[in-house]
């Protein structure tokens, strides 16, 4: 059984970071060039660590599986980033962001980590101005704020639609000066196969070479993480196509836990399925229902007209109605079942009836179209490309789609897994979100792992470790880590089925959203459970992947992340049949109140569940972290 010491500090709740700090062990100046650190990942919490480690004076290398780091999926994160800087003068705080994210995520997150995080939010802003990064302004000067759903202050910092691509150019400088001193290698092309355990730490990695097929060897004193989410796993998502879990999914088969898998975030503003050809769903920004209204027909007789002829009276504005506080900015995870019931109860739009409307009338003649332009031109034409509809003179159609995923390897308040030497960051680890994220705190987050949290909490590991100990990559254990990729390579290049790797990744979607998806329930997932261990043996008998292994081989490439998929979906039904509560994003229909919200059971399920892996065939050990609130109180998360 895995050891869980989440290294919380003591003392009072804002005191507990700034002592941490204070106490934890140092590397001197002199002392850092000597160690080595790898980094698999460019995103935001990837660069930003990277870029940050180098500048300290430690050596870096950095992987990476796309051409650029400038591919990364944060790019795609449009809406903002959330920090309690207050400049709005409406009453925000840290302790606010701490509470609103806490509160947001259903009371399943740790108090320390997350005001933490509330802490370090008002410092990312200005390290992230200062690398130029174009935040709009008021008319003074000014940094510009909105509202995003979960908050009653507007607290989200942004560049129009494209906040995740700006944040990221600035990450991606910092470490692109960092590569031009000759601080970090950088390794593009590069995909993490395998981690490597030497004497119980994580000491280096197994990449394969994404160009020429080579698979490589690299050793180091530490690994870090920074590799983003799963949602992948249901085919049908927003995340790129490219994302995976590989990184982390190999890293749990050597032993790193994996806290709350079953905690996946389906996002309400997301543009409608249109068929079975779509290979990925495109995200509406939450920042649209900061001026968009959203509605279905009171009647469902009228839902396939066209909406401009229904009245006002006929529209029923459900998230102001059932939500007053909130209106159209409750959080995600209750926008998106409110969303699902109207449709449920025939009201749903569109010719699937899977869809609702997202109304900009009224701030177009509150703010003009022109000013409506200003503030979302780039997502109205986002949209206008894809459905060939104008979103000034007819309401979108939206609908919710997985979106993030708040589970990921367990880690403790340094972020470090429970494999010593091995970080995780960003959304790769599970953290700071609980059940439930809130909008803008994506980013939030990878940053603050990377440029605030990672360059303190990595010395104190290092410290321990004696300078040039690293391991030679002809070691023993980097030998049989390169024979298992070699073997699983050669394995799947020798079935010569049928059917495409895309075949087995829709199927294996298609169970895990009908049962595993907004909503699950104790038969749903038993269902699943006996559905996807016959669909992965029929991989593993039928997938058909051309080519070789020495070269570019992308076939190859998806088959190896849709193997882990296949191992990963059936984790996550587990620890949701196991889960037997409703909290955030994890909806259990047996678990709600009368009026269809969320019902925990914070005396059997107040605690992380940190799955352990056994072995090829064997049940996987649920681990337990008692969630501890010192300094806030549980209570029931309302909205209205």
């Amino acid at each position: 059984m895995a050891k869980l010491d989440s290294k919380i500090p003591s003392g009072p709740l804002a005191d507990k970071w700034r002592n941490h700090k204070a106490s934890i062990k140092l590397v001197n100046p002199a002392n850092k060039r000597k160690y080595e650190v790898i980094v698999v990942g460019a995103g935001l919490a990837g660069a930003s660590a990277a870029a940050t480690l180098a500048e300290l004076g430690y050596k870096v290398k950095c992987f990476v599986f796309h051409d650029s780091p400038r591919r990364a999926h944060s790019i795609a994160a449009q809406g903002g980033i959330n920090a309690a800087k207050n400049y709005q003068n409406d009453g925000d705080s840290v302790y606010r962001l701490f509470y609103d994210t806490l509160k947001g995520g259903d009371y399943r997150a740790r108090e320390a980590n997350v005001h933490r995080l509330a802490e370090v939010s008002v410092n990312i802003i200005d390290q992230c101005a200062a690398q130029g990064v174009p935040f709009a302004r008021e008319y003074g000067g000014l940094l510009a704020n909105r509202s995003f759903g979960g908050a009653q202050v507007s607290r989200t910092f942004y560049a129009r639609g494209q906040t995740g691509q700006q944040l990221l150019l600035g990450a991606y400088s910092a470490l692109s000066k960092m590569v031009g001193a000759g601080a970090v290698e950088l390794y593009s092309q590069s995909e993490m196969l395998d981690l490597v355990l030497v004497d119980g730490h994580a000491k280096g990695i197994i990449v394969r070479n994404l160009i020429t097929g080579a698979i490589e060897r690299h050793s180091a004193d530490a690994v870090i993480l920074g590799t983003g989410g799963y949602g992948n796993v249901f085919n049908l998502a927003t995340y790129a196509r490219g994302s995976n879990a590989t990184a982390i999914w190999r890293a749990y088969k050597r032993g790193a836990c994996f806290g709350n898998p079953c905690y996946t975030q389906i996002h309400p503003t997301c543009i409608p399925v249109s068929g079975d050809y779509q290979s990925k769903l495109t995200l509406m920004s939450e920042s649209l229902r900061n001026d968009g209204r959203i509605w279905v027909p009171k009647k469902a007789a009228d839902a396939k007209k066209d909406p401009n002829t229904i009245p006002e009276a006929d529209r029923d504005y459900y998230l102001e109605r059932i939500y007053p506080s909130f209106g159209n900015l409750a959080p995600r995870d209750v926008s998106s079942r409110a969303a699902m019931r109207m449709c449920d109860e025939g009201r749903g739009v569109g010719e699937t009836g899977l869809g609702v409307y997202l109304d900009f009338s009224d701030a177009i003649k509150r703010l003009s179209e022109a000013g409506v332009r200003e503030r979302y031109g780039n997502l109205f034409d986002i949209y206008h490309e894809i459905t060939n509809e104008n979103a000034y003179q007819t309401p979108m159609r939206i609908f919710p789609a997985v979106h993030y995923t708040m589970g990921g390897l367990w880690v403790d308040y340094n972020l470090m897994s429970n494999i010593p030497g091995l970080f995780v960051l960003g959304e790769a680890n599970f953290s700071d979100h609980g059940a439930n994220r809130l909008g803008a705190s994506a980013l939030m987050q990878g940053l603050a792992d990377g440029y605030f949290v990672i360059p303190y909490t990595v010395g104190d590991y290092l410290a321990g470790q004696k300078p040039g100990s690293r391991p030679k990559t002809d070691a023993a254990e980097f030998k049989q880590a390169e024979a298992n990729v070699t073997d699983m390579t050669k394995r799947l290049l020798s079935i010569n089925g049928k059917e495409p790797v895309s075949h087995f990744h829709k199927r294996l979607g298609q169970i895990m959203w009908k049962n595993c998806g907004m909503a699950r329930t104790k038969q749903s997932l038993e269902r699943a459970l006996k559905e996807i261990p016959p669909l992965r043996e029929e991989f593993w008998q039928n997938v058909k992947i051309p080519g070789s292994a020495a070269t570019i081989n992308q076939s190859l490439e998806n088959a190896g992340r849709v193997a882990d998929f296949l191992e990963l979906g059936e984790l996550m039904c587990l620890d949701a049949l196991t889960r037997e509560e409703s909290c955030g994003g994890h909806f259990r229909e047996e678990y709600q109140h009368p009026d269809g919200e969320c019902k925990r059971d914070d005396e059997k399920f107040a605690h992380v569940a940190a799955w352990e892996y056994q072995g090829e065939g064997k049940a996987p050990l649920r681990n337990v972290e008692p969630l501890n609130y010192e300094f806030t109180k549980m209570s029931v998360r309302s909205y209205k």
